[in-house]
């Protein structure tokens, strides 16, 4: 079934978005690893793997619609410690919710309703579960400290 081009080339833009994403999570996730911090590797590893679940369903949809994917991850930065990839982190999903939004619209301007779910599903995963765990977690430095917050995140299962 042939997309309209603007969807399939804003699908690709999503697509090399999550990428990123997924690719900062696991360096993220290696570093929390790597600093004995068990619950943050945990949960970005976690991450890691919806951000690459959010690309294989923008990507089967890309090829659904008879387009091209783009596989070249947009460039990132990768944080230098706990506070600021977390903060990065929370920057990417703030600027993946707001394209996810505007590729709603788009999707609504142009009647591609099953896209629109897509993407809807996406949005809700990024507000509800990503950027809200995020802040809670930088709340946490907040009102801790960074080295009782770093000591909390030892043991494993992030889900806190």
């Amino acid at each position: 079934m042939k997309g309209h081009p603007e969807i399939v080339d804003y699908l690709n833009f999503l697509l090399r978005g999550e990428l990123a994403a997924r690719d900062q999570y696991f360096v993220h996730s290696r570093c929390y690893e790597d600093l004995g911090l068990h619950a943050l590797h945990d949960r970005l590893h976690h991450e890691m793997e919806e951000e690459t679940q959010h690309a294989d369903a923008l990507l089967r949809r890309i090829l659904f619609l008879e387009g091209t994917p783009d596989m070249h991850p947009e460039a990132f930065t990768p944080g230098s410690d706990v506070e600021e990839m977390l903060e990065k982190d929370l920057a990417t999903e703030y600027a993946v919710r707001q394209r996810l939004a505007d590729g709603v619209a788009l999707c609504e301007k142009h009647g591609d309703y099953v896209s629109r779910e897509i993407l809807v599903a996406q949005l809700k995963d990024t507000e509800e579960d990503h950027a809200y765990w995020l802040e809670k977690q930088l709340r946490l430095i907040r009102m801790l400290g960074l080295p009782l917050y770093q000591q909390s995140r030892m043991k494993g299962n992030g889900t806190q």
